[in-house]
């Protein structure tokens, strides 16, 4: 039971617990249940003997440690509840001030959620991008179009040049030594893709299938440790030179690549593509531009614990993304020329302002007295269920309903704030001085 509560930092209450003498017998005899089994006692087979004879034995106070175990967790919660207070961590610093056949009394340490003030989250002003598609953009896309359907041609009567395709065995050096990771074989490069370490490509341009040569370049510094800023040899020999060969750009090239059956309704569907992105685009920056400003509207103290999770949170996110693509997180790490410490200490700052974010949002949400309704959270529950492919009744059991109606509280509350937000023009570039202006159109004369 709760003894008392009493807030002793920015973000910390004192817990000060009872846990009453029947309670604390029935966790003594369930420690007991629990570890029989592994206590030695002359006379007895293992398990079998009586609970008093082991006291007796090894002392009163044999099954306490495990009791306090068995018996904490419910009364910590209970506690929590009466004293309304909503922790963000494991409760720490425990005091124990007795212990013994009259139950238990101690005092523990608990971080809770911060109650920050939002002011002025109404009519946040922030920059909008303003969204355009020229000519040039849907001549671009189309030629992208056009490169995706190139067809690859061997050619044998001349070198590779800039734009082809060379098939190319290598393997580099540095000092004289093989280094990991530097060799390949039949490896298509495109020249002028820029995929390569800088000056690679160029100096495979000129030469002709069949011709071995050295290839000597410079690491960057932002590379990987082992390699950055260092001078290496590269063994190359081509196997064949493609180049590309671009459809033509008319009526039955657009019948290939798309539904349409001129080119003008092509390029028509690509303008309203493009705008439509930008618009998306244009609409993300603006948001995340009111969430910043929101951010700097919490100046209460976070719990350090809150930003450190949110990092771990997304470092887990990060280490998915990378597994998923069959390479191991530490061996990428290694790769980059990064340790853990620097990868979070990269993550911390955007951690830092989530939290503030997530912690905004729910303060806003009791402001404007945010309701979620139990058709709401029926209807979450179900779509849940649809995006991971399971019953609903299994998303319900792993997802607590108290969650479900926070993440849809928090959602209004960012409607309510992305709503009542302000889109401002981005600002003009500055004008050109009138000096220089002149200057110019006297040089141009």
């Amino acid at each position: 039971m709760l003894v008392s509560s009493e807030k002793t930092g920015a973000n910390e209450v004192t817990l000060e617990l009872k846990i009453e003498a029947d309670v604390f017998e029935a966790a003594v005899n369930k420690a007991y249940q629990k570890d029989k089994n592994r206590i030695n006692v002359p006379g007895f087979r293992k398990g079998k003997a009586p609970r008093a004879f082991i006291e007796k034995i090894y002392g009163k106070n044999v099954f306490y440690d495990t009791a306090l175990d068995i018996a904490f967790p419910d009364v910590y919660d209970a506690a929590v509840k009466e004293a309304g207070i909503d922790p963000v961590d494991n409760p720490r610093d425990f005091d124990l001030k007795s212990m013994d056949e009259n139950g238990v009394e101690l005092t523990c340490k608990v971080t809770v959620r911060p109650d920050v003030n939002v002011v002025g989250y109404k009519g946040i002003a922030a920059v909008k991008p303003a969204v355009s598609v020229t000519d040039e953009d849907v001549e671009k896309d189309l030629q992208s179009k056009r490169e995706a359907g190139a067809r690859e041609i061997s050619v044998e009567d001349r070198a590779a040049a800039m734009g082809d395709i060379a098939t190319i065995d290598f393997e580099g050096f540095v000092d004289g030594v093989a280094f990991e990771g530097g060799k390949g074989e039949d490896y298509d490069l495109e020249l002028g893709s820029g995929s390569f370490i800088p000056g690679f490509e160029d100096q495979v341009a000129g030469h002709n299938a069949g011709e071995s040569f050295d290839v000597n370049v410079t690491f960057p510094e932002q590379y990987a440790e082992e390699l950055a800023g260092k001078d290496a040899v590269f063994k190359v020999t081509v196997k064949g030179v493609k180049e590309k060969q671009l459809p033509e750009l008319d009526d039955e090239f657009v019948k290939d690549v798309s539904e349409f059956d001129t080119l003008d309704e092509l390029k028509d569907d690509i303008r309203k593509t493009l705008t439509q992105q930008r618009e998306d685009s244009a609409k993300s920056a603006f948001e995340n531009a009111v969430y910043d400003k929101l951010a700097s509207l919490v100046t209460d103290e976070i719990p350090d614990v809150m930003v450190d999770r949110a990092v771990e949170n997304m470092i887990d996110e990060f280490r998915y993304n990378i597994e998923r693509q069959g390479m191991p997180f530490e061996a990428y790490l290694k790769n980059i020329g990064l340790g853990i410490d620097a990868v979070k200490g990269m993550y911390r700052a955007r951690a830092e302002k989530d939290v503030k974010i997530e912690l905004a949002l729910a303060k806003i949400a009791d402001l404007e007295n945010v309701e979620v309704t139990d058709e709401e959270i029926a209807e979450e529950y179900d779509a849940m269920a649809k995006r991971y492919g399971v019953e609903a009744d299994v998303v319900k059991k792993a997802i607590p309903e108290e969650n479900v109606k926070k993440e849809l509280r928090s959602r209004k509350a960012s409607k309510l704030v992305i709503d009542n937000a302000v889109a401002e023009a981005e600002p003009e570039a500055p004008a050109e001085d009138a000096e220089e202006e002149k200057d110019a159109e006297e040089a141009a004369e």
